[in-house]
């Protein structure tokens, strides 16, 4: 397990996507482990706000650079504005997907910046983030992924293929930075209780218990070190597809529900 953050990676965090959910839960769980916090959200009031209460309870330094992730220079602009900090650790957590429709339903703009922001600018972070960690020799990154990663289903075409592209990132970064004192974790997540979920559920809510963010991070963290993969909740997180015994066809007709019409 790993516990002493600072010791370990360095004195500074990034939190991208770190203003509510399973990003503030982060950021609390790192500070509170005496590690100072970049975080890194779109709607500056809440952002700030939020900083504010990390700075009051935790005792850590917080800076906060407004970003929209999805846009092109997002990544260059957050490495200009943590370029005097030593980040030892870096978590992707920005990507929901808060409205659940077919494919053809949402504009393709739509489906191009959530393409931008789960994998251009994940690969982007990785890399731009990634570098110094290995040359420095210590380092982690987590890539937040989920479920949907585990086969196509309905209404979550292209969300499931970003968070399978985040997947397989992160699994192959593990693979090459496993030498270099650079851990990476694949953080795969089911239902979690946040304000995007609950936007997805809407007023029906959900059949089943959503995972406590708080729990989501200070595991991961705690399991840094036990890459690449953790499956949140699973009885065996280190392992495989829950959906590895099934066909590819049975596994996206699982995915959706049951809800596919016979081929013609």
């Amino acid at each position: 397990m790993t516990t002493d953050l600072t010791g370990t990676y360095g004195p500074w965090g990034v939190v991208a996507g770190g203003s509510d959910g399973v990003g503030a839960a982060f950021a609390h769980a790192m500070a509170a482990r005496g590690m100072n916090v970049v975080l890194v959200a779109r709607r500056v009031p809440v952002l700030e706000a939020f900083a504010d209460e990390v700075r009051s309870r935790h005792n850590v330094e917080v800076r906060t650079v407004a970003l929209d992730l999805s846009t092109s220079t997002a990544l260059s602009e957050l490495v200009t504005a943590t370029s005097d900090l030593d980040i030892g650790l870096f978590v992707y957590n920005a990507g929901g997907d808060d409205r659940s429709a077919d494919f053809l339903d949402k504009d393709l703009d739509t489906h191009l910046s959530l393409v931008h922001r789960n994998c251009t600018n994940v690969l982007e972070a990785a890399y731009r983030f990634g570098g110094p960690m290995v040359e420095r020799g210590r380092g982690a990154m987590v890539l937040l992924t989920s479920g949907a990663a585990w086969a196509g289903g309905a209404h979550l075409a292209a969300y499931g293929a970003t968070k399978a592209f985040d997947l397989i990132l992160a699994e192959g970064l593990w693979a090459e930075w496993s030498g270099s004192g650079v851990d990476v974790l694949g953080l795969v997540l089911s239902a979690t209780d946040t304000p995007s979920m609950h936007r997805v559920l809407g007023p029906a809510g959900s059949t089943r218990p959503l995972a406590d963010p708080a729990d989501v991070a200070n595991e991961a963290l705690d399991h840094l070190g036990d890459g690449p993969t953790w499956i949140f909740g699973a009885e065996n997180p280190t392992g495989g597809s829950p959906l590895g015994a099934l066909s590819r066809r049975d596994a996206v007709v699982m995915m959706s529900g049951g809800k596919v019409s016979a081929p013609r």
